[in-house]
């Protein structure tokens, strides 16, 4: 690990301003990501900037029509949430699949789509949920927040502070996970929601991405049946040890099919 100027403020206004004065800056949220990659020497922020001790960041809370979920809330607690497993139970198993009970109760959703895996869970119900992520500066649509392989809309010294989740009429996630890590080899979430059919993809390309032919066909009849003759193309899908293009392809509808009959 190389040396660094750590701080832990006690509020959001502290945090940005320590990112801005930094030389490289570094937020450090749950820590699943970032504290494997300081340890072995694959990162070398200038500074690191805790948002452990900053009240308000975490907690579940109904607004309205929607599900407000702080940057700081764990991945246990979203599973755990009465309030998410009432109106978004999608939301909850998708969290209560994350990785192991160790990350489940160490790492952050905020951290986590901030860091833009393109195997992560998260995005993909940001992204099929319809979601609003909010920073201290702006609100971002999940559709416009992953921009590319680990990388987001977010700007220099940027924090989230919440994401806000359209409670749907129905979704639900299905997921092929890797049997090692649990990341997804290819993971789908299907929701109805009140603007229409949104099916979401993680795992499968370099960032999260909207399947717009299953969405049309879902249109039509939300029903696993719907998604026969429907397929994603394998061109510029991931490839690796654990799956090819093609096979990734195939689990797309697989995932899908599982997805909307859990939901139905």
């Amino acid at each position: 690990m190389y040396e660094f100027n750590y701080h832990r403020p006690g509020t959001l206004e502290s945090a940005a301003a320590a990112l801005a004065a930094a030389e490289d800056g570094q937020v450090l949220a749950g820590g699943q990501t970032l504290i494997p990659t300081l340890k072995q020497r694959l990162a070398s922020p200038s500074d690191v900037v805790d948002l452990g001790s900053i009240a308000g960041l975490d907690g579940v809370r109904r607004e309205g029509d929607a599900i407000v979920v702080g940057a700081m809330t764990r991945h246990a607690d979203v599973a755990s949430s009465a309030e998410v497993r009432s109106a978004i139970p999608a939301l909850a198993a998708l969290a209560d699949g994350i990785g192991d009970p160790q990350v489940r109760n160490s790492g952050t959703i905020g951290g986590s789509i901030a860091n833009a895996d393109p195997a992560a869970d998260y995005p993909a119900a940001v992204v099929g949920l319809g979601a609003e992520v909010r920073t201290d500066r702006r609100s971002i649509a999940g559709d416009d927040f992953f921009t590319g392989l680990f990388e987001t809309a977010l700007g220099e010294g940027e924090i989230i502070v919440s994401v806000r989740f359209p409670i749907p009429r129905r979704a639900a996630y299905a997921k092929f996970p890797n049997p090692a890590s649990r990341y997804a080899i290819v993971g789908v979430m299907v929701a109805e929601t009140g603007s229409g059919v949104r099916v979401a993809v993680t795992g499968a390309g370099d960032r999260v991405f909207r399947a717009g032919a299953m969405e049309a066909a879902l249109a039509g009849s939300f029903s696993p049946d719907a998604l026969g003759g429907v397929s994603v193309p394998s061109d510029g899908l991931n490839e690796d040890i654990h799956a090819s293009a093609e096979y990734r392809a195939h689990l797309v509808g697989v995932m899908a099919r599982r997805a909307v009959a859990a939901a139905g």
